[in-house]
């Protein structure tokens, strides 16, 4: 596990909401619940206000825009939420509190879920780490995919369309999301979008070519994978998850 430096535990009082940024750029809200912190995604998951200009009544995390609401301890939707928050793990040492998160978004990519352990080392090593400014372009329409990414850290928003036309997808990732999965399916050769960084964000870029070679010397992980490729597929047609 690595951790990195949120905030003291003396910035956020009781029954408070304060959006933190590490330095190495991840924003995340803090919630103080009677003395017990707990760590989620700085974003509403509904049309990104910021959370911590919500209400918070020490279990229930409210959105002021539109009134989502979020179980604080597990971030769990509740009533007419429609998603749940990503959580992040907070450590206490002392005064200060850190954010716990895998040396690696590999192992938390869904996507990987369930593969035996040689093969998803085999992954690591043909993982790259990147990072991206804010409103940093990863690929655009018409580039070449001969990569697909996971995001680790940050927020990435996917735009459709071409030149002035370019409209949001209307999607959002959370750490160990994939896109640009065109990459592992053949006769896929350009992008159909522009994935592009609304903040400062840290993706793995994997070659499709070079993980397809792996999964093929494993079958019993290439077929959980391509399983799970069916079905991000099957959500992208049903509107609801990201483009490539």
């Amino acid at each position: 596990m690595a951790k990195r430096l949120v905030c003291r535990v003396q910035d956020v009082a009781d029954r408070e909401l304060r959006e933190c940024e590490t330095e190495d750029g991840m924003k995340l809200v803090v919630a103080n619940a009677g003395g017990e912190f707990f760590g989620f995604q700085a974003a509403c998951p509904h049309q990104d206000v910021p959370l911590c200009e919500g209400i918070f009544d020490g279990a229930t995390l409210t959105c002021h825009m539109h009134l989502w609401q979020w179980d604080v301890k597990s971030g769990a939707p509740l009533g007419i939420a429609e998603a749940p928050l990503q959580k992040y793990a907070l450590a206490r040492e002392g005064d200060a509190l850190y954010v716990e998160t895998c040396a690696s978004a590999l192992g938390a990519a869904p996507l990987f879920s369930g593969l035996g352990a040689e093969t998803l080392a085999a992954l690591e090593r043909l993982a790259k780490r990147e990072e991206f400014p804010e409103n940093g372009t990863i690929y655009n329409v018409g580039d070449p995919a001969e990569d697909f990414f996971i995001l680790e850290s940050g927020r990435v928003e996917f735009l459709i369309g071409r030149g002035e036309h370019m409209r949001p997808a209307g999607f959002r990732l959370g750490r160990g999301e994939l896109f640009g999965w065109n990459a592992l399916i053949e006769k896929q050769p350009r992008r159909i979008a522009r994935a592009t960084c609304r903040e400062r964000s840290s993706v793995l870029r994997m070659n499709g070519k070079e993980v397809l070679k792996v999964l093929e010397s494993d079958p019993a992980s290439g077929y959980v994978v391509m399983r799970g490729l069916a079905e991000l597929i099957a959500r992208y047609l049903a509107g609801d998850a990201p483009r490539s």
